[in-house]
């Protein structure tokens, strides 16, 4: 018998947003931000202690950022409960792409693993693509 994983127990859900506000087409800069919210469905209390963003822009470009925690925290997620964070990405066109990974650890067994965050689109109003 094998030990379910806890990375499958754990739920990742994304709202991106366009900040009009805070872009400037005319100077190829397009502001977005994204709340992530990571539900723990496990018995079992986790920690995230980093991350990993893959984002490809519209033009091709992609860029890879690496980091401890989020948002300058390692949050610890008890069963049951949920963490909640809004960040930003700034592009250089109207859409693009963001998909991840979360390090997090089983703080009962020090065990590592990834949670998968699933690719999420970023598009600034009235965009198709």
């Amino acid at each position: 018998m094998t030990a379910p994983v806890l990375g499958e127990e754990i739920r990742v859900d994304v709202e991106p947003a366009f900040r009009e506000d805070e872009s400037a087409p005319e100077e190829q800069r397009f502001v977005f931000s994204y709340t992530i919210t990571v539900h723990n469905h496990s018995g079992h209390s986790m920690q995230l202690l980093a991350r990993h963003w893959k984002i490809t822009q519209g033009s091709g470009k992609v860029q890879e950022v690496r980091g401890k925690g989020v948002v300058g925290q390692q949050p610890l997620i008890g069963p049951g409960q949920t963490f909640r964070y809004t960040s930003r990405a700034i592009l250089d066109g109207p859409v693009g792409v963001m998909e991840g990974a979360f390090t997090c650890v089983d703080t009962a067994t020090q065990r590592p693993f990834e949670v998968a965050i699933a690719p999420f689109r970023l598009a600034g109003p009235n965009q198709v693509h």
